[in-house]
């Protein structure tokens, strides 16, 4: 069974990327007009959150009292309707669940191309402490070449503090002109720095492949960087050349992936994993559905999988999958921790919504939510170290501390 067919456009949450990285199939945005009628609007948004949110108690609200008053209420603008259905959805609790306005909701599109413009910066919003922290920046990107780091927290952006901003706003204040620069202040640890970042087009490859001579033979080394539509048939088009080059094993590497489609994750997972389960997911209405392998992998060679803090979501799911069912070791830091499902639509106006829908758990019934997934052999890296390794272009060589770790699990 297809997961795809109960949840057609389902996403891992999250993660909602300043250069648009994910890919909503079926989520396209509509043309901006002028809402006709605010109220249609605001019941539009609740009768979706009614029939799809994962928490049937609404965070303990009195959903249809929810509805009574913002209905009720009146709106002199577009923007005060956007305004009221942001505040709607932030009585979810769940920063995940979120309205975009039109111009948010276009932002969030991906086009054909894969050529991206901005920074390149994929971020959460805490929701105890409401701190902008960076999950990953996008491989490629400017924000990855500047040497931002996954868990940097953002102080401020053009010196605006951030202290009081919401993730939407952050987006926005990130995006940008063509060439027109940023400045960046975030916090590392205990130490504060400061980037100026150029916006510039980059172009967002989601599977790079390529053979390694190693003492542990022939590897064929595959980074994943985003769990894209294409990111499927990207991965059997890189094991398939491999393989024909004649490979005595593999390095899957998933650090600073913060995901993707959900879809994705499981067709990719099929290409590794002969049988066993992939992960279940567990519906509001406590329907479980439980996504098998089916016997179509493409390899049985010896795996391993780089996995960090900034591997999130869908790169839990397939590394956590390959794990459980033994197919794989886990080298390097512990993942990101989060299992929540997100379906994102278009809304009448142009704007949109994400919701979550569900959540997923990992063969052996775990929920990253809270831990992540525990690498197998652990080995942790530096900001220092990632920086070096970006700017000599050295990730996925024998010049990377995990990835040379990686290379002699796979040795006999």
């Amino acid at each position: 069974m297809k997961i795809a067919k109960r949840i057609p456009i389902a996403l891992t949450g999250m993660v909602l990327g300043l250069s648009a990285v994910h890919s909503y199939p079926q989520a396209k945005a509509q043309t901006f007009t002028q809402i006709e009628s605010p109220q249609e609007l605001v019941d539009e948004v609740w009768q979706i959150v009614d029939k799809s949110y994962v928490d049937p108690t609404f965070n303990n609200q009195d959903w249809q009292a929810v509805r009574q008053d913002f209905l009720s209420r009146s709106y002199p603008s577009d923007q005060a309707v956007y305004e009221a259905l942001k505040e709607m959805m932030g009585l979810l609790g769940d920063p995940f669940s979120r309205f975009m306005n039109p111009t948010e909701f276009r932002n969030l599109q991906v086009d054909s191309s894969g050529e991206r413009t901005g920074i390149g910066l994929q971020l959460s919003q805490e929701q105890d402490t409401q701190e902008i922290v960076v999950v990953s920046p996008i491989d490629g990107s400017a924000a990855f070449e500047a040497g931002i780091f996954p868990g940097d927290i953002l102080l401020s952006i053009d010196s605006i503090s951030t202290a009081d901003m919401s993730l939407d706003d952050a987006v926005a204040r990130l995006q940008g002109a063509i060439g027109s620069e940023v400045e960046v202040s975030i916090q590392r640890e205990q130490v504060q720095q400061t980037f100026q970042i150029r916006r510039v087009p980059f172009e967002v490859r989601p599977v790079q492949s390529r053979i390694q001579e190693t003492d542990a033979g022939n590897i064929g080394y595959i980074r994943l960087t985003q769990f894209s539509a294409s990111a499927s048939s990207n991965m059997r088009t890189a094991m398939t050349d491999t393989a024909a080059a004649g490979v005595d094993g593999y390095i899957l590497d998933l650090r600073s992936n913060p995901g993707g489609l959900l879809y994705a994750a499981v067709d990719i997972a099929q290409l590794w994993i002969q049988s066993g389960l992939i992960l279940s997911v567990i519906h509001r209405e406590g329907v479980t559905d439980e996504i098998e392998a089916n016997g179509r992998a493409l390899t049985d060679k010896p795996l391993v999988v780089l996995v960090d803090a900034g591997s999130a979501n869908a790169s839990e799911i397939l590394a956590g999958a390959l794990q459980g069912q033994q197919r794989a070791i886990l080298v390097g830091a512990p993942t990101y921790g989060n299992n929540l499902i997100q379906s994102v639509r278009g809304l009448s106006d142009g704007s949109g919504l994400a919701v979550t829908v569900a959540k997923w758990y990992l063969p052996n019934g775990q929920d990253v939510s809270d831990t992540g997934l525990q690498p197998d052999i652990r080995v942790e890296l530096t900001a220092a170290q990632w920086q070096t390794l970006v700017r000599e272009k050295n990730i996925g060589t024998l010049s990377d501390p995990q990835f040379v770790a990686a290379v002699a699990a796979l040795l006999p």
